[in-house]
């Protein structure tokens, strides 16, 4: 039987699913909005958006990997099966490129030049004045690591609809909050 997991763990988890999935959608529909100018400036709050949800993502990710460290010191250390071992392998990635998408995120819009105020209420610093060499380098990075993470989302939804399929009870202790 599959051990429960902490309701706090399946919670964030749950939340930044929802919040990978609007960083997605909300960065292809603000990529279609005309350019900034004296006339259009309503591009700033989507773009304001998406940069608070994946700041606040990489927080949620931070956290996840605590909870994780955490149980893993808890439990009884036994060897891994080979499903075992892979599902840590796309843990391992998915917060790899969690990281590396939101990371290179916030540095692509801290070298473009325009502000990034978390959640209306604090400034975050620009890490020097608007440089677009680095905004471009950080841009394609966050690009390329976005997509891969999707490759492994992908691949993360397979191994959850596995578990559905075989009825292990692995998918069951995602939903018990």
């Amino acid at each position: 039987m599959a051990k429960p997991l902490p309701k706090a763990k399946v919670l964030v988890h749950w939340l930044v699913a929802a919040s990978v999935f609007f960083l997605f959608v909300s960065s292809w529909w603000m990529l279609s909005l005309p350019l900034p100018s004296e006339n259009f400036t309503y591009r700033q709050l989507p773009f304001q958006l998406h940069k608070n949800v994946g700041i606040t993502v990489l927080v949620m990710v931070v956290a996840m990997i605590a909870m994780r460290i955490i149980a893993k010191r808890q439990q009884p250390q036994s060897p891994l099966t080979r499903l075992e071992r892979l599902a840590d392998l796309d843990h391992l990635l998915t917060y790899f490129l969690l990281i590396a998408c939101c990371v290179s995120g916030y540095l692509s819009s801290s070298y473009s030049g325009w502000e990034t105020t978390l959640w209306w209420l604090i400034d975050l610093p620009n890490w020097s004045a608007e440089n677009d060499d680095l905004n471009i380098l950080f841009s394609d990075i966050h690009l390329w690591t976005c997509w891969a993470l999707l490759a492994i989302v992908a691949l993360h939804i397979g191994a959850a609809l596995y578990h559905g399929f075989r009825n292990d009870e692995v998918i069951d202790k995602m939903f018990r909050l």
